[in-house]
């Protein structure tokens, strides 16, 4: 398959555009419903989650709306619970000869937990600061609970390859008051990290398709671009609650 996983990358990238739904909790299934193994589908989004992140990273950087200190605690827990995902699944898979299977149910848990997150985190944005940075001393008195939560959601992305975005926005709109821009650059600056530590994890023990990530690029960017420009013609909600009742239904099709 070429041009028909070019087209697949512009159709989520385009989507993801429109909606600002997480790209991985469109793409993983897709790429499993399709027949891709599944393993191989957590680890190839993950390798393409980074490229994608990486560019987006370094524009909030400019932007300074990246709270580093969030972004260290958040890593402080998720990179270790995404290595520990992996290994888990790896030495699962040496004992028990089924990771295939785990991972898709696995996956299908997510992916109902994440359409459920799509639809709650608009209503949380009530809580956003409308001025200023999060005080740093806020992101202090809750490292404990920061690092914890992090491990928690990591794992998951380590898992699965879903949640660096969704889950950990929703983590962060409901732990601190933070303006949308500092959530959005936070969250992508972190998801950098989280899924290029998994990505390689999952790399060195053949779980990437590095030709299947490209054909995907090729597609999803412009499809990114086209999405992002219609977004300011389209009213974002219905887009937004209908990709959370697809992102649903495919979980239900994987459990």
């Amino acid at each position: 398959m070429g041009w028909e996983i070019s087209l697949l990358g512009l159709l989520v990238g385009l989507l993801v555009g429109l909606t600002g739904v997480g790209g991985a909790a469109l793409l993983t299934p897709l790429l499993v419903l399709i027949g891709i193994n599944p393993s191989i589908a957590v680890g190839t989004d993950l390798f393409y989650n980074s490229i994608t992140k990486l560019f987006g990273t370094v524009q909030h950087w400019r932007q300074r709306t990246v709270n580093k200190t969030l972004v260290r605690y958040l890593a402080y827990g998720s990179i270790p619970g995404a290595i520990s995902a992996v290994l888990i699944l790896k030495a699962f898979d040496s004992v028990f000869h089924s990771s295939e299977s785990f991972t898709k149910h696995a996956l299908g848990v997510v992916l109902i937990i994440a359409s459920v997150a799509t639809l709650v985190k608009p209503l949380l944005k009530l809580k956003e600061k409308k001025s200023g940075e999060v005080e740093e001393h806020v992101v202090a008195d809750k490292k404990i609970l920061t690092v914890t939560v992090g491990f928690v959601l990591g794992f998951i992305v380590g898992l699965t390859s879903i949640g660096s975005g969704s889950l950990f926005a929703l983590a962060m709109l409901y732990l601190f008051r933070l303006k949308t821009s500092e959530i959005v650059g936070t969250d992508i600056a972190h998801a950098f990290l989280l899924v290029t530590v998994a990505g390689i994890m999952h790399a060195s023990f053949g779980n990437v398709d590095f030709a299947l990530a490209g054909r995907l690029l090729i597609g999803s960017v412009p499809g990114v671009l086209i999405g992002s420009v219609l977004s300011a013609k389209l009213p974002p909600t219905p887009l937004r609650t209908a990709m959370a009742g697809i992102i649903l239904i495919s979980g239900l099709k994987l459990i």
